[in-house]
């Protein structure tokens, strides 16, 4: 019963520590979900992205080529 008592006393007992609480929680969530579901989707989609593609572009074209090349 403790923890539970020192729980209540820290955290729920005054409305303002508790609000305080949830927001920054749901800050440090949202900031956290944000980096991880950035990283996923960047590795995902590596070579595909503007920054792949502009390094593949500034040395030397496209590596898949178009119809217009044969001309």
């Amino acid at each position: 019963m403790s923890f539970y008592s020192t729980l209540y006393n820290t955290i729920f007992k005054r409305n303002s520590v508790f609000v305080g609480t949830v927001f920054a929680s749901a800050f440090l969530f949202q900031a956290t979900f944000d980096e991880a579901v950035t990283a996923w989707y960047e590795n995902r989609n590596k070579g595909k992205l503007w920054k792949d593609v502009k390094v593949q572009l500034a040395a030397g074209g496209d590596a898949g080529g178009d119809a217009d090349d044969d001309e």
